[in-house]
């Protein structure tokens, strides 16, 4: 089953048979796009997701068909969670862990996009803030309910091909400051923080992985002007047979289905450690020309320690 998807199987396709009752999934940012879609699908399936969000109110509307939808014991719960903010981080693990419950999946799917240059609450560089350092924060914090063969999934992007991080000044204090240098930076510690965390759990059966969705057009893009989205788009084909008139956007529920597919349904060996892209396992290409594929920084186990190091050192806190 795990090979037969591609870059045009949506979410349904890839649950297509199956049963999901009892499993219990956490994913960030369910209000819109492909975190809503992700748990749709999941929960029709049988899934209880636990739908972590900025704006409830806004949340509470939006998951309407979530709700609508669930089937076979699936439901949706909602909690509260502010991913520019350490301190609203820190509370939704506090109340996660109260509550005790284990998670079968985490999906880190929630973040932002090529904004313009600005600090979360903690002072942090806002894209490197909220992408990366608040999920590293929050799956830590929360680790200890997930069991045995459970998995964590973090969305990265294709974008990460633009920039690796840099250690030395994550924050931009010494850097230009450039929207998809950032973006970049910040989709390849998504990647390198899954490459160190299936490293540290996977000997009691936990297995973490990344993906790229695809290109999708998403609330994720609300920061970005038309002329920026043209520059994106410029930038993704440059290099490309037939250039901009060869792109195309993926349906929300295509996007959706590599985080499904990696989550719940391909094999757990296959895809720990790894980037995985149009529901398969993506190859190391540093081919500056490819959109495809993963870059070789992005999958370095030293520069993965190196990167959980340094999140540490900056959040204050050690896992």
């Amino acid at each position: 089953m795990a090979g037969l998807f591609g870059a045009q199987s949506t979410t349904d396709d890839v649950l297509e048979g199956v049963d999901l009752g009892g499993k219990r999934i956490l994913i960030t940012g369910v209000s819109a796009g492909l975190g809503l879609e992700t748990a749709r699908a999941l929960a029709s399936h049988g899934a209880h997701v636990v739908g972590a969000v900025r704006d409830f109110a806004k949340a509470a509307t939006a998951t309407a068909p979530v709700r609508e939808q669930a089937a076979n014991g699936g439901g949706l719960e909602l909690v509260e969670l502010d991913l520019a903010s350490l301190a609203s981080v820190r509370a939704c693990a506090d109340a996660l862990n109260v509550v005790g419950k284990p998670f079968d999946v985490v999906i880190a799917n929630a973040g932002i996009m090529a904004c313009p240059k600005g600090q979360t609450s903690d002072g942090f560089e806002t894209q490197f803030g909220t992408n990366h350092l608040g999920h590293f924060v929050l799956v830590n914090r929360i680790a200890s309910l997930m069991g045995s063969s459970a998995r964590l999934v973090n969305l990265s992007s294709a974008g990460h091909r633009f920039s690796d991080v840099d250690i030395e000044d994550p924050n931009f204090e010494h850097t230009p400051y450039e929207e998809f240098l950032s973006y970049g930076r910040a989709k390849t510690a998504n990647i390198l923080f899954a490459v160190e965390f299936d490293r540290r759990h996977k000997d009691r059966g936990i297995r973490a992985a990344a993906v790229h969705p695809g290109g999708i057009q998403t609330e994720l893009g609300r920061h970005m002007t038309p002329e920026v989205m043209q520059r994106l788009v410029s930038r993704i084909t440059a290099d490309q047979p037939g250039g901009i008139e060869n792109f195309s956007w993926k349906s929300v529920p295509q996007g959706a289905a590599t985080s499904v597919w990696t989550a719940v349904v391909a094999p757990a060996d296959a895809v720990g450690g790894r980037y995985c892209e149009d529901c398969h396992v993506a190859e190391i290409d540093d081919d500056p020309a490819s959109r495809k594929g993963v870059r070789a920084y992005a999958l370095d186990p030293a520069h993965a320690a190196a990167l959980w190091a340094k999140s540490e050192e900056m959040v204050g806190e050690t896992f």
